[in-house]
């Protein structure tokens, strides 16, 4: 019996696997700039194939700026960012943002791209200002510990921390060769804290 190619494509597609695909399409032309037709070309199967897995593009949008929330959210919950002194805190949550950043790349950036469009995209922005008023609760309470400097304001302190995290996604390309980017935190915690330590 001769199977069809499209088929078995389809039926060797799983939602993560389309993900990716489709985070990479939405990154390339914009979420808005994306049809369904560009996701089946992209994917290499029919639209009702990607049917067969979810109930259309929002629900893809939805799935990948989630994955990459979650795991912004994820950071909260680790020991290392829950107890001791609120300075220790902080630098745990810079240094974990930046290598969740690193890992979830693509799904990161399309998070940061959203404009507030549509329910997910809404639903995306309120969820990384709760995100980034956590941060910014942390950065106050370590400047009221006196372990940070007191001369810049917390929230704009946070806004500018984020700048220099999130400006990786414009610039820093995957190296094949590369088998850590534990520098690259190290590089962003030194920086911050560097200049945002007391004297």
């Amino acid at each position: 019996m001769v199977t069809n190619s499209r088929s078995q494509r389809r039926d060797s597609y799983t939602v993560e696997t389309l993900l990716a695909v489709t985070v990479r399409v939405f990154n390339e032309r914009g979420y808005d700039g994306t049809s369904m037709e560009d996701l089946s070309r992209a994917a290499g199967i029919s639209k009702s194939s990607i049917y067969h897995h979810v109930r259309g593009k929002e629900e893809l949008l939805h799935l990948a700026v989630g994955r990459a929330l979650d795991g912004l959210f994820g950071i909260l919950d680790e020991p290392a960012a829950a107890d001791g002194p609120a300075v220790d805190r902080l630098e745990h949550v810079v240094r974990r943002t930046t290598e969740v950043l690193l890992a979830e790349l693509p799904y990161v950036t399309l998070l940061l791209r959203v404009r507030g469009n549509t329910d997910t995209e809404l639903w995306a922005l309120q969820r990384r200002r709760e995100f980034d008023h956590h941060v910014a609760e942390l950065l106050a309470a370590a400047v009221e510990a006196g372990d940070l400097r007191a001369d810049v304001e917390p929230r704009l302190a946070t806004r500018l921390l984020f700048g220099m995290i999130n400006s990786l996604v414009e610039w820093y390309r995957p190296d094949p060769d590369e088998k850590s980017t534990q520098h690259i935190a190290d590089a962003v915690a030194a920086l911050a804290f560097g200049g945002l330590r007391a004297g």
